[in-house]
């Protein structure tokens, strides 16, 4: 805007010299030929008068310097010139101003040099006796003229020009100042121009807008971060260009990423091939989905192209993680499996002493054995499904009592509960600590010591010992299942609270353990939001800690 300012003021003082010296120029040369056409019109009519009266004997005593008298008779033959001999010189009879002369009585005529920078007028006027006497003088052309005052002309411009861009320079800032000085933030507090309060008022306008948009997009970007920040779920925002527009905490922990990845390309966090082309699938036809592992847990991405207007702006990445879904579903097939194992082993036991004593094979004497036998696997067979029960109940969540159980006594009723089976493995089960009482389900605290206890005696070895110390430990109470048994090998440590898992599987059928007993006391835990610790050394024994919080 200064230079637009300060341009437009030397300009216009440019011009105005400019057209200054053109007026000026054209006002007084216009002055000087018109007197000097007049002092030749009266220096005509006194030598006209002259020549009429003394012929050429007045021309000859002439001695003019500044004009040039010629004399031309009826038939333009030059009679006498002042400066030249008037025989020698060619016939004026076509001359313009001859022509004029004769006809009219005067006649005027202007003729140019080649060059336009000097010019000759003439004047003529008829005699008496049908003669002609012209007189001509020399000047300057007006371009002559403005050559000869050029110099003096451009010093008394260029000193203008000079001068005018100062005062324009100051003019403009002086004029710009307030404009400089305007604080847009606050438009209806300046004290400036009356011309551009108009201006100021719309923009004061266009604040509260602004302010009211930026307060809307504010919130509902907060109200988006707030939902995101929260989402279990991986979010992903990309534009058309692949480039990270959002992601959320979820989402940066799935893919090892930094907040900094915020408008780089999603390249540069996952070079996965498949989620790539998932991505570019989505783009195409509105909707792809994958699955993939990370980190030991799985999940399930679904990716979806964002439209606005009728045009494709990006995709929206959600990931979902499945671990224990897919978890559950692969437990549930294994359980069935299982299950379906663990029923029909027994089942087909029982059928099969059933079909021999039914068809006569079996001898008299050997009828108890069998006999025993049918009764030993349905008793496993109703444990089995009394331990599915469990599971079940448990795995449900279903509503139990809640009720204060004084662990130490719940050990005791326990240990008196298995004394029979340890006494006939010859091994010795005690009950030490303090009494300590805490909120749970009395069923589950007696399941939980019940398969421990029973555990710690089954792979005990003969003469052993099991013992159960109750107490406290800070805010926690805890009970310790330690025996002097065979012990767990570390690479089976993490696998013995699974389902029907078992590290010695022969002696686990010669015991009639179901393979779920530790199984139970992990939900069983899990129910009463307790917590379980197993440590184990091979030949040595086995301690199981559980903590109940108070």
């Amino acid at each position: 805007m200064t230079k637009k300012i300060f341009k437009s003021i030397v300009l216009a003082a440019g011009g105005v010299l400019c057209a200054s010296f053109v007026i000026i120029m054209g006002c007084l040369y216009e002055y000087f030929t018109n007197v000097q056409s007049r002092q030749l019109e009266s220096e005509l009519s006194l030598a006209a008068a002259a020549v009429e009266e003394s012929g050429q004997t007045y021309l000859e005593g002439l001695k003019p310097e500044q004009y040039r008298l010629t004399w031309v008779d009826q038939n333009g033959d030059v009679l006498y010139d002042t400066q030249s001999d008037g025989k020698t010189m060619e016939n004026h009879g076509d001359r313009e101003e001859i022509q004029e002369a004769m006809r009219n009585g005067v006649g005027k005529s202007v003729r140019y040099s080649t060059t336009l920078l000097e010019k000759t007028i003439y004047y003529a006027q008829k005699l008496k006796d049908g003669s002609v006497l012209r007189i001509s003088v020399s000047g300057v052309t007006v371009w002559f003229l403005v050559l000869g005052m050029l110099q003096p002309v451009l010093v008394v411009m260029t000193g203008a020009l000079i001068l005018s861009g100062i005062l324009a320079g100051r003019l403009s800032r002086h004029i710009m100042e307030p404009l400089n000085n305007l604080d847009l933030e606050k438009p209806l507090e300046n004290d400036t121009y009356e011309e551009i309060a108009p201006l100021l008022n719309r923009i004061h306008k266009q604040h509260q807008q602004i302010a009211m948009q930026l307060s809307e997009l504010q919130q509902k970007n907060d109200e988006f971060a707030q939902i995101t920040q929260g989402m279990t779920e991986g979010l992903v925002l990309l534009n058309e260009k692949n480039r990270i527009v959002s992601i959320n905490p979820a989402a940066l922990k799935l893919f090892s990423a930094q907040p900094s990845c915020i408008d780089k390309d999603f390249l540069t966090i996952e070079r996965s091939h498949d989620l790539s082309g998932a991505i570019q699938d989505a783009l195409l036809n509105g909707h792809s989905e994958i699955t993939m592992e990370r980190n030991g847990k799985e999940y399930q991405l679904h990716v979806n192209r964002i439209e606005s207007g009728g045009t494709v702006i990006g995709s929206v990445l959600l990931a979902f993680d499945i671990t224990e879904t897919a978890n559950a579903e692969r437990n549930r097939r294994e359980f069935t499996a299982n299950v379906s194992h663990e029923l029909k082993t027994p089942l087909q036991s029982i059928m099969g002493s059933a079909e021999l004593m039914e068809n006569g094979l079996v001898k008299a004497e050997d009828m108890p054995r069998f006999v025993g036998h049918i009764r030993t696997e349905a008793q496993r067979l109703v444990t089995l499904i009394e331990d599915i029960i469990r599971l079940s109940r448990l795995d449900e969540g279903s509503e139990m009592p809640f009720e204060d159980v004084d662990l130490y006594e719940a050990a005791k009723e326990t240990v008196a509960e298995l004394q029979t089976a340890a006494a006939a493995e010859n091994i010795k089960v005690t009950v030490s600590g303090e009494r300590v009482c805490v909120r749970a389900v009395r069923q589950l605290v007696g399941e939980i010591l019940f398969n421990l206890c029973d555990n710690a005696i089954k792979y005990n070895k003969k003469g052993g010992t099991v013992e159960i110390i109750t107490g406290r430990e800070e805010n926690m109470a805890v009970i310790s299942v330690k025996d002097s048994g065979i012990g767990i090998p570390p690479e089976y440590q993490a696998r013995v609270f699974e389902r029907f898992y078992r590290v010695d599987k022969s002696r686990s059928k010669e015991s009639g353990g179901t393979g779920l007993g530790l199984s139970i006391v992990k939900h069983a835990v899990q129910y009463l939001h307790g917590s379980i610790d197993l440590r184990s050394t091979p030949g040595e024994g086995t301690v199981i800690r559980v903590w109940f919080r108070l």
